[in-house]
């Protein structure tokens, strides 16, 4: 039932989630930058993380529609609170050492704060759900994959020049910045249940 909506969340464009370490081509500068946004990002790619799994833990067909809301709701809310978080951390970091590096800054906030605002509203709308007709039920979780895979494919070119070239190199250096692994689903009570069914580290391994 769920499954098209995971799919669509685990191929999200997320900041910084997508590096890899390499080799040290960055000046002193652009490192103590990396350093100080990677140092407040972690906490954030963790929610983000265990949001992702809490969401696959529901894929189940026989997975009951108040259940997926329950847990999507909780995701969804969790995902944009982090997305708030990732565009202060890009704000309070200043603009990187680069050319070009405030405009950069200036855009990449806003497009987090629109991801934010996205997800939120994906949120009220699953909220709003008619969990008792399950056909009618999937046929919203359908829709709602297809908005979720234009808030993906949307609004990330500042998000990844932020992290190319110079910039990118020293992101990909900080432990902080490297993709976690789901070590629970979201800490809100709703989406307790999907604990039941496989643990959220098995269900995060193999994303992109």
């Amino acid at each position: 039932m769920n499954k098209k909506l995971a799919a669509a969340l685990s191929g999200g464009a997320v900041l910084v989630l997508t590096l890899s370490g390499c080799s040290d081509d960055s000046d002193n500068k652009v490192n103590d930058w990396a350093k100080k946004f990677c140092d407040q990002v972690q906490p954030q790619l963790q929610k983000i993380a265990n949001a992702n799994a809490a969401i696959e833990q529901q894929t189940d067909d026989q997975s009951k529609p108040a259940d997926v809301q329950k847990t999507d709701s909780a995701a969804f809310q969790q995902i944009s609170q982090a997305y708030k978080e990732l565009g202060k951390a890009v704000q309070s970091a200043g603009a990187p050492p680069v050319d070009g590096g405030e405009t950069t800054q200036k855009e990449a906030v806003k497009e987090l704060n629109a991801a934010s605002v996205s997800y939120a509203d994906l949120k009220t709308k699953v909220d709003e759900f008619d969990t008792k007709d399950q056909a009618k039920f999937a046929d919203s979780l359908n829709g709602l994959a297809d908005e979720l895979t234009k808030i993906s494919n949307n609004g990330d070119q500042a998000l990844n020049k932020l992290q190319s070239g110079e910039v990118g190199s020293a992101m990909a250096k900080q432990k902080g910045c490297q993709k976690p692994t789901a070590s629970a689903p979201p800490a809100s009570g709703p989406s307790a249940p999907a604990s039941k069914s496989a643990s959220p580290s098995a269900s995060a391994s193999g994303k992109s």
